[in-house]
């Protein structure tokens, strides 16, 4: 059996500001460097094994990934494409006002049915899903004497556990993935387990309202 984590990147100023990020390269904010350092110190006491660490490329990823692989020996962070943010197209950029004031009817069906939904210039979920499950079983097969440790984002992990639990995408929204959440998986046979779902307890003492941990 492996153990792999799946986490989400720490918080940035669009998510705050509500503003859809996907794959526009936006870094994390102040608070998002604590919710990191604060994942890397829950991450550094649960004796992991030879730790690989991958991440989506974007910069919010790779930094929490770097902040927790620093404490760790000899560890580095390996971009893997597989996991950047969903392609939000046209939405990238725009705040959630005005998205549910310029795009009213795929606002509705992306909340209604996420799973049927491909954004204007941009991707959908059953992509994203797809290179996700790619990369995640690539990682499980190639570091069985590993523990890979992978940084994604919200619309990522969702749509890849949804996908590995055989739920379909329309329970996308009934899954939360909170900033620098911490998701644990075991893999064995060719089969996934979830163990953990949008863990924050590493959060609590930095966050003085729990707003602060967002699924957004």
């Amino acid at each position: 059996m492996t153990r792999l984590f799946l986490l989400r990147h720490g918080e940035t100023k669009w998510n705050r500001e509500e503003i859809f990020r996907g794959q526009s390269d936006i870094p994390l904010n102040g608070f998002g460097l604590r919710q990191a350092e604060a994942l890397a110190d829950t991450l550094s006491k649960a004796d992991l094994k030879n730790p690989i660490f991958l991440s989506s490329p974007l910069k919010r990823a790779m930094k929490t990934a770097e902040i927790v692989a620093s404490r760790f020996a000899e560890a580095f962070v390996t971009a893997d494409p597989a996991f950047i943010d969903l392609s939000f197209g046209e939405w990238e950029g725009k705040t959630l006002r005005e998205i549910e004031g310029n795009y009213p009817e795929l606002y509705k069906k992306w909340v209604e049915n996420p799973g049927r939904v491909t954004f204007p210039g941009g991707e959908n979920l059953a992509t994203v899903a797809e290179r996700a499950e790619k990369g995640i079983c690539r990682a499980a097969e190639d570091y069985r004497e590993n523990e890979p440790v992978i940084v994604a984002h919200r619309a990522v992990n969702k749509a890849l556990l949804c996908r590995l639990l055989g739920l379909g995408q329309q329970a996308f929204w009934k899954l939360r993935q909170d900033t620098a959440c911490l998701n644990e998986l075991a893999y064995e046979g060719s089969s996934f387990i979830l163990v953990r779902l949008n863990d924050t307890c590493h959060l609590n003492a930095i966050s003085i309202m729990k707003q602060e941990n967002r699924d957004f």
